[in-house]
């Protein structure tokens, strides 16, 4: 049960929302925008989130929109996890969402949601910042087109008022040869120790990275120095790792050592898949 009560609304295009965002705002509330709403009821429960109004965009077309044509696939930020990994559209996407949560909960959560969400993870990130992927932001200024790469700082950096409307992804990504391996200290299901995705382009690794630091990651110095073919692979690693973003995390999955230590072989696997363009890996 919520600790709390609130307002519910649910606008059917982008710019309702964005209007009675603002009205709310002026009214001295809290207004959230959400589609799954399985984080406002899992952080309600824990007192760690508390609103007076929510602005559901699952109603909003642009936000379900699931669409792939010869240049792009359009992701609307209101579909499930579950719908992406079913579509099969982007693989490396694919797979990296069928390892969040269970099947149930996956039909609730959604890209935007977990992109977006408090839960630090946001595993779906890693796929989206190895691949162009642009956001469609919608919010009081009107809309705009940005590169994920450069709006992200462990989540997409969004003015008051502004949500997540689409995900376009370019389509020359979505068969490249990839890699993606969640590490769990136990259990099948739950939080990871960390989360690596990769994909290869033009004989380039593309290596992204969640649960390693309290925020996902895409390091291009990370990058050059897993590409440099004049160094053997092990000592790769080991100066890929002294270029992390942040400290280590540490918590109940796992000690920064011993996360250090599953990176270190997670890497090793990435150059050796992706040296023989497997795939995937799980």
């Amino acid at each position: 049960m919520i600790p709390f009560d609130f307002d519910y609304f649910k606008p059917s295009a982008a710019e309702e929302a964005v209007r009675l965002y603002q009205t709310l705002r002026e009214q001295g509330k809290r207004p959230v925008y959400f589609a799954g709403g399985t984080e406002i009821i899992t952080l309600g429960r824990l007192n760690r989130i508390d609103t007076e109004a929510v602005i559901d965009i699952k109603g909003i077309e642009e936000c379900q929109t699931l669409r792939l044509d010869s240049d792009d696939l359009v992701m609307g930020s209101a579909v499930t996890l579950s719908r992406l990994q079913e579509s099969g559209f982007f693989p490396l996407l694919s797979q990296t969402v069928s390892e969040i949560a269970d099947h149930t909960a996956r039909n609730k959560i959604t890209l935007g949601g977990n992109l977006c969400g408090r839960i630090y993870y946001r595993e779906t990130a890693l796929p989206l910042l190895l691949s162009d992927t642009e956001m469609v932001v919608a919010g009081p200024s009107g809309r705009r087109r940005v590169p994920l790469n450069s709006a992200f700082d462990g989540c997409p950096r969004l003015a008051d008022g502004e949500f997540v409307l689409q995900l376009i992804t370019p389509s020359v990504f979505l068969g490249l040869p990839y890699y993606t391996v969640k590490i769990r200290r136990q259990w099948e299901v739950g939080y990871p120790l960390i989360t690596v995705a990769a994909l290869k382009r033009a004989g380039q690794i593309r290596a992204a990275f969640s649960g390693v630091c309290l925020f996902p990651f895409r390091s291009e110095r990370i990058e050059e120095i897993l590409n440099d073919g004049g160094i053997e692979k092990g000592a790769r690693v080991a100066e890929a790792v002294r270029h992390l973003p942040g400290p280590v995390s540490e918590d109940v999955e796992g000690s920064p050592d011993y996360r250090l230590y599953r990176l270190k072989n997670a890497l090793l696997d990435v150059m050796q898949a992706l040296k023989g363009e497997e795939h995937a890996r799980s």
